[in-house]
């Protein structure tokens, strides 16, 4: 189901956002000697490696060139034996479904007890303001469901998970090492600083924003300032930056433009090149 999903996303989203200038993915590269980025169209799939260990965050699109540009950042796909999943969406998720090619078919899915509910078939994933129901994600590699608050210790990484609900049920955030924070779709860059992630594609705006608060207020009171690495638009160190929108939404609907210096359609990766990928460190944003 992942190989139609992914082609049908990818044909969709690409009309109904064309032009929106909504995303704004980084390219393929390295963010610093510790964590590492491919970019699988509109989203953005991270590595975070220490030692002889590399975690893997978020599986992507079913995409075709993913083992492809590992290989530009020398990533083995037979090497990553933890996958954290921040929530069971196609684009975070085609990789490991059933019917991909396996590249990660040994590696052990760490997914929110919450969000493991779409994958049973308990609850279906709404999106369109819960106009379009997707199907049921297939997915057969060895989990280890997670809890708000919970931390992992996988080879002297430090994991700690974060439940973030409101574009899905069940979405997890990831705090690595006390210094990383991958988002996955609960935060959206515009040129202005961060916001509430895509309006239509939310379970819940009303409990996105809320979350989004609640992270904010939690990371302020253990004085943390991690680097803030989002699913589908780019990275900042700046706290600010990064929360100064939390109480409004990103809207494609909208008519004031969210950053012009968005590709016209994201879907369009030429510029995505093995040259760039080893040119040096991915920029941030809002600093």
């Amino acid at each position: 189901m992942s190989k139609k999903a992914t082609e049908f996303q990818k044909r969709e989203m690409s009309k109904m956002y064309r032009g929106k200038e909504i995303f704004k993915p980084l390219n393929t590269g390295w963010v610093d000697e510790r964590v590492a980025c491919v970019r699988e169209w509109v989203a953005n799939i991270f590595f975070y490696r220490k030692g002889d260990t590399t975690i893997m965050i978020d599986a992507g699109y079913n995409y075709d060139r993913l083992e492809e540009k590992m290989g530009w950042l020398g990533i083995d796909p037979t090497s990553i034996r933890h996958i954290l999943i921040t929530h069971q969406d196609t684009d975070h998720v085609g990789a490991v479904e059933a019917d991909s090619p396996g590249l990660f078919r040994s590696a052990k899915l760490y997914i929110g007890e919450i969000e493991n509910r779409y994958l049973t078939g308990e609850v279906r994933r709404k999106v369109i303001y819960h106009l379009y129901k997707l199907p049921q994600v297939s997915i057969h590699n060895e989990k280890v469901l997670l809890t708000d608050g919970q931390i992992l210790d996988i080879d002297g990484i430090k994991i700690e998970c974060f439940l973030v609900p409101g574009h899905t049920w069940g979405h997890m955030v990831y705090l690595i090492d006390d210094k990383y924070l991958f988002t996955g779709d609960t935060i959206w860059f515009g040129a202005d600083g961060g916001y509430s992630f895509i309006s239509s594609l939310a379970e819940s705006n009303k409990l996105a924003v809320k979350s989004l608060a609640a992270l904010e207020q939690k990371l302020q009171s253990r004085d943390l300032h991690p680097l803030f690495l989002t699913g589908h638009t780019g990275w900042t160190d700046n706290f600010e930056f990064a929360f100064a929108h939390k109480d409004k939404l990103c809207s494609p609907f909208q008519k004031r433009v969210p950053d012009p210096t968005a590709p016209y359609d994201a879907y369009d990766e030429s510029d995505d090149t093995e040259k760039m990928a080893k040119s040096g460190f991915l920029k941030g944003v809002g600093r």
